[in-house]
This record gives C-alpha cells, sequence and structure tokens, in this order.
C-alpha cells in the first residue's frame, strides 16, 4: 500500500507540472483546485496502467528527490507542449504591431498580462481547434507512454535533449512569422505606396494617415486568411504528442 501511494504520488506531481505549464489549464481564471482535482483524478486512472517499479526510496530525502526529477519532467513535457501557444503569441504581436493596434492593449482573461484583440482571437481559435481535435485525450495517452521512455529515477540531462529543446523554442519564431507573413506583407504594401505619395505630396501627414489604411487592411486580411492561420494552428497543434514523447525519449537517454 506504501508503494502504490508512492507512485501516485509520483504521477501526480509530474501531471501537475504538467498541467501548470500546459496551455488553457494553466490559464489564470482556471480554477486551481480543479487544476489539482483534476491531476489527481489523472494520476488516479493512469497509476494501475503503469509496469513500473519503484526505486530504492530509504529516506525522506530521497522521495523528495523523486518528487522534484517528477516535477521537472512535467514542467519541460509543459513547456514542449506550450511553444505553439508561444508562437501564436509572437504572431498575434507581430500581426497588432503591423495593423496599428500595439496601443490598444487589453487584460487577458486568461492571463495576468495585457494582450492586443488578435492574440485573443488567436488564443481562442487555437482553443477551440485543441479540443476539436481530441488532442486532449492524445495528451493523455502521450502522459502513460512518457513512463515506457522517462521511467523513475531513470532519466537524466543530455546534450541532444538540450538541442533538441533550443530547435523546439526557436520554431515559436519560424512559426510565428508564417502566421503573421500576408499580415506584414499587406503593411509593407501600404508603407511603400504611402512613401510614394509622401515623395509626391510632401504637405501630406503620411504617418498618421497610413494608420486607418493599416488597421482596415489589416482586419480584412485576418477574416480572409482565418481559414489559413487556422491550418497552421492545427499542424503545429497536432505535433505536439510526438514532441513530447521525443523530449521523454532523450530525457530517458533514448
Amino acid at each position: 500500500m506504501r508503494t502504490e501511494f508512492i507512485i501516485w504520488m509520483l504521477v501526480f506531481v509530474r501531471i501537475s507540472g504538467l498541467l501548470t505549464v500546459l496551455p488553457i489549464f494553466s490559464a489564470a481564471n482556471f480554477p486551481r483546485r480543479v487544476r489539482i482535482a483534476l491531476g489527481a483524478v489523472t494520476a488516479l486512472l493512469i497509476t494501475p496502467t503503469l509496469n513500473q517499479t519503484l526505486p530504492e526510496v530509504g529516506t525522506l530525502w530521497a522521495i523528495f528527490s523523486l518528487l522534484a526529477l517528477e516535477l521537472g519532467i512535467g514542467l519541460l513535457l509543459g513547456f514542449v507542449a506550450r511553444v505553439v501557444f508561444f508562437a501564436l503569441e509572437f504572431a498575434a504581436s507581430v500581426i497588432a504591431s503591423e495593423m496599428g493596434l500595439s496601443f490598444s492593449a487589453d487584460m487577458d482573461p486568461f492571463g495576468e498580462s495585457r494582450t492586443q484583440a488578435p492574440g485573443l482571437i488567436l488564443y481562442l481559435l487555437a482553443t477551440m481547434l485543441f479540443f476539436s481535435l481530441d488532442l486532449h485525450h492524445w495528451m493523455l495517452e502521450t502522459f502513460r507512454k512518457s513512463y515506457d521512455y522517462a521511467p523513475f529515477n531513470g532519466v537524466h540531462l543530455s546534450e541532444p535533449l538540450l538541442v533538441e529543446v533550443i530547435v523546439r523554442t526557436s520554431r515559436i519564431f519560424v512559426v510565428g512569422v508564417q502566421m503573421a507573413a500576408p499580415i506584414i506583407a499587406i503593411s509593407l504594401i501600404i508603407t511603400l505606396t504611402f512613401s510614394i505619395l509622401g515623395r509626391a505630396i510632401p504637405q501630406m501627414n503620411v504617418f498618421g494617415e497610413s494608420f486607418a489604411f493599416r488597421t482596415l487592411a489589416g482586419m480584412m486580411l485576418l477574416g480572409l486568411t482565418i481559414n489559413l492561420l487556422a491550418q497552421h494552428i492545427i499542424n503545429a497543434l497536432r505535433r505536439i504528442p510526438t514532441e513530447m514523447l521525443r523530449v521523454a525519449q532523450l530525457l530517458g537517454g533514448g
């Protein structure tokens, strides 16, 4: 009974670390009690399916070391899953800047910072797609499989793991620029157009007059390319389980 409780506690700590960083579940308006209860129930369901042997934990310090290790694994897996939403935040900031909406930031209901309208739109779109694609079910299966690659007290840091995390992090800027590319293009066209007008009509306030056109053209293009944005988000979301398993495999030395 003592061994089963310790295994449950280790699973609970890993899933709690995952939920602490995982998008949607880590939102500021997501109740902490619900998050803790969700982690406890998930650990209770997953623990009987694990074919894991508990390492030697003769002292209290050894138990705390294992708990800290499991928490770190959960945080790392959650960070890998959150990279997609980091890319969305970067894309939204670029879109808002190009549309002239940077000064109209409002409080983010899902976080503790300020965000622009494009950021909220992309976050809600990604959240809807996340559950529509049943990715919450796939992530539960991925979490259970992570113990096959990264068992208790069988993980270690390595250079391939560090390279993998850096590569995943660098994808934030690549995916973000790809999502914001249409808005960047139309903003460039408007800038060039008003630059030519400014040369032809020196009395014209090019900087002030271009703001309305940037916002209007950006809103129209954002509406026309929302399907393309959704496809980018879907492709990025579908890679989350595979990327999480890859990191778990590298944690286990695979």
